[in-house]
């Protein structure tokens, strides 16, 4: 299990809302409310019908709450824990109108991020025995990156750069437009604040030695090389930058790219290819 706090509940509940406003439309459960009568309760539990890393736990017991205050939950596979098929993640003990109407939102986001933090925990597992951390990109869901990413997390990767405002990663096309890798290491240093990293892509070992050359960056990404370049790209840096693996990361590569010393590895995968891990609510 991975030992992350979990995000605060105001960051999450916005994200929920919406979600329940979206399914409950402007007449409610209406199904529910035909043929549930008032009063009925029941004890349900979410179970895991697949093995996997569960995540998104937070986010269901929201759902839950913000349909009924009044339901009991009781979490037993908090967000991080492996489970087996079978396992039960958590009980509910209230209305069954409330259980049922909460129950397809609240399924959504723990199927969708356990299918994620279970993706990246099997990546994870393929770095064994070396320093490379397997992390994530910018490649998510719209609205809901925050708690992609932190699926991520719960499934042993690390976190990369949140979105554009965070740190400073010069691409490509940044490259093209600027001018050139001197002038567009030049200008970001110059004006970059002392508390923001610069890292900077690069895809042939010219172009890493003029970033050397250069000075200024502190992490470069190396783009889209087979394993071979990766190991000498590994070997001219020396140390003296933090290196980043990047493209075409499947699962059966990652032993061979985690064996050339890089410091990480970035999986798009991870978060835009994560099959939804299967999870059932049973009466």
């Amino acid at each position: 299990m991975t030992d992350f706090p979990p995000l605060p509940d105001l960051l999450l509940e916005p994200l929920v809302r919406a979600a329940l406003l979206e399914d409950l439309g402007p007449n409610g459960d209406v199904t529910t409310r035909a043929v549930i009568g008032q009063g009925v309760r029941y004890r349900a539990a979410v179970n895991a019908r697949d093995d996997g890393v569960v995540s998104g736990v937070q986010l269901a017991c929201i759902a839950f709450r913000l349909v009924d205050p009044a339901l009991k939950i009781d979490v037993l596979a908090p967000d991080g824990t492996q489970v087996a098929a079978g396992q039960t993640i958590l009980t509910l003990d209230g209305a069954a109108a409330s259980i049922l109407s909460g129950e397809r939102v609240a399924l959504n986001f723990a199927g969708r991020l356990s299918g994620i933090a279970t993706l990246t925990a099997a990546f994870v597992a393929q770095t064994a025995g070396r320093k490379a951390r397997i992390t994530c990109t910018r490649k998510t869901t719209p609205g809901l990156r925050v708690v992609e990413k932190q699926a991520v997390l719960h499934g042993g990767g690390s976190a990369h750069r949140f979105g554009l405002s965070d740190a400073i990663l010069i691409k490509d096309n940044h490259i093209a437009a600027a001018g050139g890798i001197g002038a567009v290491l030049t200008a970001a240093r110059a004006r970059a604040s002392h508390m923001m990293r610069i890292e900077i892509e690069v895809d042939r070992l010219d172009q890493l030695q003029e970033v050397l050359d250069t000075g200024g960056a502190d992490v470069v990404l190396l783009d889209n090389m087979d394993t071979q370049t990766l190991s000498r790209a590994v070997a001219m840096v020396a140390g003296r930058l933090v290196t980043e693996a990047s493209g075409n990361m499947r699962l059966a590569r990652i032993p061979e790219v985690a064996g050339t010393g890089v410091d990480y590895i970035s999986v798009g995968a991870l978060t835009h290819s994560a099959q939804v891990l299967d999870l059932g609510l049973d009466f």
